[in-house]
């Protein structure tokens, strides 16, 4: 996957709309609110190992100056090679995050990012609109937190047995996903909060990326 073309489109000429003597840009991630006063923040550790890690390579530039040239927009191939030629092909950010699987009260920042290279503060902003996806996983893991808890709430009234509310909530979730990969993070978020899925997908994604052997569990069963 070549990162420089995980961005929004607008985002390719923002390297000319910064200030020539411009060195450090700073952005930070929050929960603005909604229907909960809390988050439940996990997802960014995939995100940057699987599209963050890999170095950029000079084919990698080349096929974005391509797409760019034919979309119509600027190209920051002098930015971009100064990664690959000066720095080894390694983004130049630091990214600071509260611990996944913190539940953070809303209006509190939950990641930080900012260019540790003085001629690529033009970055910080660029791979925003990959990091934005961390929403996703966030949302789902949030929601079956407080699933759990009113999940939980009426099992101490009806139920003897606390342990089995960590299977009262089954994931049968990547049939309806639209991609492969926003089955596996999402259902990784569910496994924040519960045990039982029927979401393989899931299973190779929190081992490799969480490291986590035994994620999840299911049983044999008929079509319904």
């Amino acid at each position: 996957m070549n990162l420089i073309l995980l961005s929004d489109s607008y985002k390719f000429s923002h390297y000319l709309q910064y200030p020539n003597n411009i060195s450090k840009a700073f952005g930070y991630f929050e929960s603005r609110g909604g229907i909960y006063n809390k988050s439940l923040f996990f997802g960014l550790q995939y995100y940057l190992k699987k599209y963050l890690l890999p170095r950029i390579t000079k084919e990698n530039i080349q096929e974005a100056k391509s797409f760019a040239k034919a979309h119509g927009v600027p190209f920051n191939e002098k930015g971009w090679l100064h990664i690959v030629e000066s720095l080894s092909g390694r983004l130049p950010l630091r990214i600071k995050a509260v611990k996944e699987g913190s539940v953070i009260p809303i209006n509190n920042v939950l990641f930080t990012i900012e260019n540790t290279d003085e001629q690529s503060a033009w970055l910080s902003g660029y791979v925003e609109t990959l990091l934005m996806k961390v929403w996703s996983p966030m949302v789902c893991a949030t929601k079956c937190y407080y699933m759990r808890d009113l999940i939980k709430s009426s099992y101490s009234k009806s139920s003897v047995n606390a342990a089995a509310i960590d299977f009262a909530l089954h994931n049968f979730g990547d049939r309806a996903s639209s991609s492969v990969e926003s089955a596996a993070i999402n259902g990784v978020a569910h496994l924040t909060q519960f045990l039982g899925t029927d979401n393989f997908a899931s299973l190779k994604l929190a081992k490799e990326y969480y490291a986590c052997a035994s994620a999840g569990f299911s049983i044999p069963a008929s079509e319904h």
